[in-house]
């Protein structure tokens, strides 16, 4: 009996008996259950053998943050100044796009014909202001597009017009388009209203030259402003003027109406140096000396200005009379020739057929500098004839050892008297 049951106790692990089957089937069944369990855990923690499983999930989170970001709108705020519709809108300070919670990122400002204005998107990107004036009597068209923090985008379409002007200014300029001028020539321009706003006026005209060089501009009173270079032009030169004055207010209530463009050419350098002292006149071209002629300048008490003058108009042929320029009835000569202005004020360099022996000899004339000639000016072959077929607009004449005083650079296009210093102050 003993060895029955000693045999007993052995015999599950390899018996073939009905009680060591079941026994067995027991464990099998549960060792099946842990091992079920055990899988069901790993799978559900998102082990490696659910990787399609987390993947799936993973992208359906990531696209429903998505949809939320593209549904939920931008917090960035576009406003713009002006209101939309706005009429009579001022031309210059009343344009600003701004963005709050946000930064913009595009600006556009259009007139009804495409043409952009000019701006700029301030660093910090909550503002934009136009780098100009605007024209008058004009429809714009604005869309601005702002960011917010997260990327989502707001947009802003408005549109005004800007006033009609009830008062306007223009600039008459010298010299004319397409014209060739000598080296002494500035670009003039008079408004035909004083003007009180001379900053925003003078930001609206720009002058360039090829090759190029700084050209500065310098105010005459309230109605005049001249541009020129340190020094005079060099031959050559092409010279650009653009008048951009359509809104720009010049005194209160008062607006140019005026875009143009002027282009003008240098041509060959001519620089005169007339000497009171040895009555003669050295005329320069390109640098050597071209000519020398006799000359008379103005006799004691009415000396000719000294200084640089350029030759500002000319004329085949004009009358002089002394009482419009404060000397009476001393002279009435109704048939000067080959008269050349030099000052505003009726300086001139001209022809003389009335002066006998004075030129090259003694100064006789009434301020102006005076070159011998015939009456009619038929002379080809005089001095003064010569110099006029050989001079043009723009041209420097320079009167030195006189006894008066140097000429006013306002009289005349003679601001070449003052230092550049002076000149751009």
């Amino acid at each position: 009996m003993r060895g029955e049951k000693t045999i007993f106790n052995v015999q599950p692990i390899s018996g073939t008996s009905a009680g060591g089957r079941n026994t067995r089937r027991r464990r099998v069944g549960l060792l099946a259950l842990v091992l079920g369990a055990l899988l069901l855990l790993v799978t559900a923690c998102g082990g490696s053998g659910g990787g399609s499983g987390g993947d799936t999930g993973g992208k359906g989170k990531q696209s429903a943050g998505k949809k939320v970001d593209e549904n939920t709108p931008s917090q960035a705020v576009v406003t713009v100044a002006p209101k939309d519709g706005a009429d009579a809108v001022a031309t210059s300070g009343a344009l600003k796009v701004t963005a709050d919670q946000g930064k913009l990122t595009a600006v556009t400002v259009q007139d009804s014909k495409g043409n952009p204005v000019a701006g700029k998107i301030a660093t910090t990107g909550t503002s934009w202001e136009p780098l100009g004036h605007l024209p008058a009597a004009t429809k714009f068209k604005v869309h601005a597009v702002a960011k917010d923090a997260k990327g989502r985008e707001s947009a802003k379409d408005t549109t005004f017009t800007t006033l009609v002007p009830q008062n306007t200014f223009i600039g008459q300029y010298t010299p004319e388009n397409g014209a060739t001028v000598g080296v002494g020539m500035p670009v003039s321009i008079r408004f035909t209203r004083g003007i009180t706003h001379p900053e925003a006026v003078k930001n609206a005209i720009k002058v360039t030259a090829e090759p190029a060089v700084p050209v500065e501009g310098h105010w005459f009173g309230n109605d005049r402003l001249d541009f020129r270079p340190e020094k005079y032009w060099a031959a050559g030169t092409k010279v650009t003027l653009k008048l951009n004055l359509d809104g720009v207010e010049g005194r209160p209530g008062v607006y140019g109406k005026q875009i143009k463009t002027v282009k003008f050419t240098v041509g060959r350098s001519q620089v005169s140096t007339v000497d009171a002292k040895t009555h003669q006149m050295t005329v320069v071209r390109d640098g050597s000396v071209f000519k020398k002629i006799p000359i008379t300048t103005g006799k004691p008490g009415y000396e000719t200005w000294s200084g640089q003058m350029v030759i500002s108009e000319r004329l085949e042929v004009t009358r002089m009379n002394g009482e419009t320029v404060g000397y009476g009835g001393e002279y009435d000569i109704k048939d000067v020739p080959h008269a050349q202005r030099l000052t505003d004020s009726g300086t001139f360099i001209h022809g003389n057929y009335w002066g006998g022996g004075a030129f090259g000899n003694y100064n006789a004339s009434h301020g102006c500098v005076g070159l011998r000639d015939v009456r009619g000016g038929s002379d080809k072959n005089a001095p003064s004839a010569w110099f006029f077929d050989h001079s043009m607009v723009g041209d420097v004449v320079v009167v030195k050892n006189t006894h008066d005083k140097t000429v006013d650079p306002a009289n005349g296009l003679n601001g070449w008297n003052m230092s550049w210093s002076e000149w751009t102050k």
